[in-house]
């Protein structure tokens, strides 16, 4: 999962950060801190990586004692790799936000410490909020884990102007309300951005926006982190949402967990409402973005536009739609993610090519043989849990991001770039639809400064042809260039034809032992590449195996073969 703010706060606590949080004394000042802040959201997937980025940010703010004192019923800002300690907001900056959060509270002079009173502040609408729940606990029964931590999260939506939502909410299931984390991102429809709110008791802070994320002092920094392009995000976007409760699966709660009688708990509905709400979110900003970013027919920053088709800016994570507990040698065949194979969503649905073949599909007998050979289990070390066995859905693995593809199509309906050109780069090392170095060199070719629209991908084109003939045959820009040359009329059919007989030659492999396991230490290459993002949160997201940390990254080739990655 990744609601709205990875971790606790990601700008400014988690892990062992997060046990330094204060709390308030008596006239409001922060003095020392609950034991029910402590949720541990971020700390068991960081807690091998003490000497990380992360840890190293937060203990730069905690040894920082000269920053001001939090008060009550003031807005204060903290922009991580911007701002070295909280500021109070300014009045004419508090008047400049346009989102419902400050419209509806903080220019009102309210300042809700608790989810239901943030929500007793909002205006009264039909079906509103829309209340989800996770947890990647969730599926263990209480009883074979008794002593592991739930860390439940509820998320909520709220339409406060008409029916879109425009208050995104994530917030503690099982913990004190007004101890434990509040976040908040909310549409400013004024500005056309997200706002990214934190609640610090006594009082609120404003963690950036939307352009934030973007700007090179707080680009990956805090809360950007995670929200790395400026939107929200929902790792487990696609059925069968992971960690969810959705119609694909129930969060476990033992008969008598209070959490059964809180209001919220009995609003919950399925993830599968959420996967459409946040797909109009990512939209929403993508839009909006691109609009201002090409302003009189200019594109500014055009390298931050590109490096979401040539490199991996963010995942989503997908999985067999099948439990893992349920398959048996002699099953029927086991189809694993349309994802894992190529980028699905940008060739197949937005650039309409079109394949011949079948989802690839091992048999259940690999699959299960793969479990014993590769030592796959679930394993917390924080909370001393381990068991034998896959995650609850099998075969997790990282996929193309939507909001990366969202940008690479609003480019094409803008103009910036044709859908051949976005073919054409995307087809370069199609069978790698994630952490692709082939696609990351082209990016030296992208322009770093504001660019003619109408010349965008012309421009870059020319420039990756030119270099295309001094280098060899298989180098990226070679590739590029050969698709490039291809007539209009026949482009869309090659590539067609391509991605035909890859899928084809996939399936003749993954139904034997040696493909079927060169498949599994490819998913867990790329695994390990996703464990090393902050987006990672919890350890148990993604399967533990015997394959060593150390173990060579590895690529999938055209032929369906695995190779190391030179």
């Amino acid at each position: 999962m990744c609601w709205f703010f990875t971790g606790v706060s990601s700008f400014l606590v988690g892990g062992a950060a997060l046990q330094q949080i204060p709390d308030t004394g008596a006239g409001g000042e922060r003095t020392g801190m609950p034991d029910e802040f402590a949720e541990r959201r971020r700390a068991t997937a960081w807690l091998q990586r003490p000497d990380g980025p992360l840890v190293a940010e937060h203990a730069q703010f905690e040894a920082d004692s000269s920053h001001p004192v939090l008060r009550a019923g003031r807005l204060y800002r903290l922009v991580s790799g911007v701002d070295q300690r909280p500021r109070e907001v300014s009045q004419e900056e508090l008047a400049g936000l346009g989102d419902p959060m400050a419209t509806l509270c903080f220019q009102r002079h309210t300042f809700p410490m608790a989810v239901q009173e943030l929500l007793d502040h909002l205006p009264s609408a039909v079906d509103q909020p829309k209340v989800y729940l996770v947890s990647e606990s969730g599926t263990i029964p209480s009883a074979d884990a008794p002593h592991l931590r739930r860390d439940i999260r509820f998320a909520l939506t709220y339409a406060v102007r008409g029916t879109e939502a425009d208050l995104l909410i994530s917030t503690g299931a099982n913990s004190d309300p007004r101890t434990t984390f509040l976040q908040v991102a909310a549409w400013d429809d004024r500005n056309k951005v997200f706002n990214y709110y934190m609640r610090i008791t006594p009082t609120w802070v404003w963690t950036g926006n939307s352009w934030d994320a973007l700007a090179a002092a707080s680009r990956g920094r805090g809360c950007f982190d995670s929200h790395v392009n400026g939107s929200v995000v929902m790792k487990e976007l696609k059925q069968p949402w992971i960690n969810w409760q959705s119609q694909s699966a129930a969060i476990q709660l033992s008969d008598d967990d209070p959490l059964r009688d809180n209001p919220l708990y009995q609003r919950v509905i399925g993830a599968e409402n959420l996967e459409t709400t946040v797909r109009a979110q990512i939209n929403r900003w993508t839009a909006a973005r691109l609009q201002t970013v090409t302003t009189g027919g200019i594109v500014q920053h055009p390298d931050h536009l590109l490096r979401q088709l040539f490199t991996t800016t963010t995942v989503n994570l997908t999985s067999t739609a099948t439990q893992s507990v349920g398959i048996r040698p002699g099953d029927e065949p086991l189809p694993l993610p349309m994802g894992f194979w190529m980028n699905n969503d940008a060739l197949l649905d937005d650039l309409e090519l079109e394949v011949e073949a079948p989802v690839p599909a091992t048999t259940t007998a690999l699959y299960a043989q793969s479990l014993d050979t590769f030592g796959f289990r679930l394993e917390e070390k924080a909370g001393d849990y381990s068991r034998p066995g896959d995650t609850f859905f099998a075969f997790v693995v990282p996929e193309a991001a939507l909001e990366d593809n969202a940008v690479v199509r609003e480019m094409c309906e803008r103009c910036l770039i044709s859908p051949k050109f976005a073919a054409c780069a995307l087809m370069v090392d199609f069978p790698n639809p994630v952490f692709s170095a082939d696609r990351a060199r082209l990016m030296r070719y992208v322009p770093t400064t504001a660019t003619a629209a109408d010349s965008l991908g012309d421009r870059i084109a020319q420039q990756i042809l030119a270099a295309a003939g001094t280098l060899p045959a298989d180098s990226p820009e070679a590739r590029f260039a050969a698709h490039w040359n291809l007539p209009d009329a026949t482009w869309r059919g090659d590539f067609s034809e391509r991605l035909t007989a890859y899928l084809k030659k996939v399936q003749e492999r993954i139904t034997t032992r040696e493909g079927f396991d060169d498949y599994v230490r490819l998913a867990e290459s790329r695994r390990r590449q996703f464990k090393a993002m902050k987006l990672h949160e919890f350890e148990l997201t993604l399967p533990a195996t015997d394959i060593p940390a150390t173990a060579a990254t590895l690529r999938m080739g055209e032929d369906a073969t695995v190779t190391e990655q030179t």
